[in-house]
């Protein structure tokens, strides 16, 4: 490489590095500013790494990182700026399929609404581009099925209130978003409305449990069946009259109670085979803190950040084809 080149990345890297630890300027996809997982990223099912994303030069350092120690296991750079999707305003990330396989990105939010909304999926070996998808609309992440085969995203209905949403799902497959919004068969005519608020999610990553907060109602937990592509909606009666914006959940170690704490004191609980809603009992609640990010990983995001920034600079990257999809439509690519 000539010395002037050599020098010129260089001296990128060493400016990425020193904005490491900057405060974030972009945001994932929920349909507020300000709240970004890149960083932190999310985990594998072994807990042993984690992906996160960071901006590298004009777009995107996607990498796995160890959690002991925050070594960079594997890393590519992007194209275009996208982050690990955020699914909650408690900072939950979504976006790693259960068997590992599979990695969504979605671009940042810079504004509400958006006309176009663009994801990317990922095979997580290699970081090899699966489809980068182009949407008509304003839509955030959901979720993703255990095989990586569907993500469901959340598309925002009306430009002045982000409450109102519909649930959708996208065949990654066959690179078409599919009709019919996914609503609770009991209440086929109920719209959907609400701030999430806080997730969980199932320990074989089928089941994702998303509490929301409804603006003047009662609080519930929307269940949505990422392998069936189905849902269902939990009133929590037992905490009418409770603003649920501070209350996150918690679940035992096999999956089977969800807890709502409310600043961290147990209020209710959830029978995930029966959906039977009970105050919650007073004793301790075995609970699972999913959003603890070790402080290496941290220290070790401006290696990372360094490596990107001088991948992107030192290389061309491969124009993928988005898939153009209109709401309601499929999409080729």
């Amino acid at each position: 490489m000539p010395r002037i080149r050599r020098s010129l990345l260089l001296a990128t890297v060493a400016l990425a590095v020193a904005c490491a630890t900057a405060a974030t300027v972009h945001a994932d996809g929920l349909p507020v500013l300000g709240i970004d997982v890149g960083p932190t990223g999310i985990g594998t099912q072994d807990a042993g790494s984690r992906y996160v994303t960071l901006p590298g030069g004009a777009g995107t350092v996607v990498a796995r990182v160890a959690q002991d120690g925050g070594q960079v296991l594997a890393s590519r750079a992007l194209s275009g700026r996208f982050t690990i999707p955020a699914v909650a305003y408690d900072g939950s990330a979504s976006g790693l399929s259960a068997d590992g396989a599979t990695l969504v990105l979605i671009s940042p939010r810079v504004g509400f609404p958006r006309a176009r909304t663009g994801l990317i999926a990922l095979d997580t070996h290699g970081f090899r581009t699966r489809t980068v998808i182009e949407l008509a609309g304003d839509f955030s992440f959901d979720a993703i099925s255990p095989d990586g085969t569907r993500i469901y995203l959340i598309r925002y209905l009306s430009p002045a209130d982000p409450t109102r949403y519909q649930v959708r799902a996208y065949d990654l497959g066959a690179g078409r978003l599919l009709p019919d919004p996914i609503v609770d068969p009991g209440e086929p005519g109920e719209p959907m409305r609400g701030r999430p608020v806080s997730r969980l999610v199932s320990p074989d990553g089928r089941f994702a449990y998303t509490l929301y907060d409804r603006p003047a109602g009662v609080p519930f937990v929307h269940v949505l069946d990422t392998a069936a592509g189905r849902a269902r909606c939990v009133d929590l009666t037992v905490l009418t009259g409770h603003p649920a914006s501070a209350m996150r959940l918690s679940a035992n170690a096999d999956g089977t109670t969800l807890t709502v704490l409310d600043r961290g004191a147990p209020v209710a609980e959830i029978d995930t085979t029966s959906y039977h809603v009970a105050p919650a009992a007073t004793s301790a609640t075995d609970t699972r803190d999913r959003h603890r990010v070790r402080l290496p990983i941290v220290l070790g995001l401006g290696a990372l950040l360094a490596v990107g920034a001088a991948v992107v600079l030192a290389r061309r990257h491969r124009r993928v084809a988005p898939a153009r999809v209109e709401p309601g439509g499929d999409s080729s690519h």
